[in-house]
């Protein structure tokens, strides 16, 4: 029984860790720190926006970020609600911008690996995309 209470208190710890490498991560995209998320991301990072459009690479995502960083140098993502559904974190929460295409509800996953985030993919605040996400039940209030 104890080697089963074990593996459970790990199973936790390695969620909280990864939610809170999540947490970290999208503060350092609304303080605009380059250097902060290049520290998080794998080499193999993958970006994927609401279009399915893929960035795929550190070095890439990088220049991805520093480009979108000076379209929108106001842009910040809040986070209302994080879960975690096995190795897949996903987060419900808004975005604020001047350019008002940027602002509104958003969903967002990520996926994270030795304490480096591998993936971070942005959708459309749908229903569908709720329940793909496994938020089917969660509204807004």
């Amino acid at each position: 029984m104890n080697g089963v209470v074990h593996n459970l208190k790990c199973y936790w710890m390695q969620i909280d860790r990864s939610t809170k490498t999540v947490s970290d991560f999208n503060g350092f995209i609304n303080a605009r720190d380059i250097e902060g998320l290049a520290a998080m991301m794998t080499d193999d990072h993958v970006f994927i926006d609401a279009a399915n459009r893929q960035v795929i690479g550190k070095v890439d995502c990088i220049r991805a970020w520093k480009g979108f960083f000076a379209a929108f140098p106001d842009y910040q993502n809040h986070f209302e609600h994080v879960a975690a559904h096995g190795e897949l974190i996903v987060i419900m929460g808004h975005t604020s911008c001047s350019d008002a295409r940027l602002a509104g509800a958003a969903l967002w996953s990520a996926k994270v690996r030795d304490g480096h985030v591998s993936e971070w993919r942005v959708f459309d605040d749908t229903v569908p995309n709720r329940k793909l996400l496994g938020l089917a039940g969660s509204d807004r209030t």
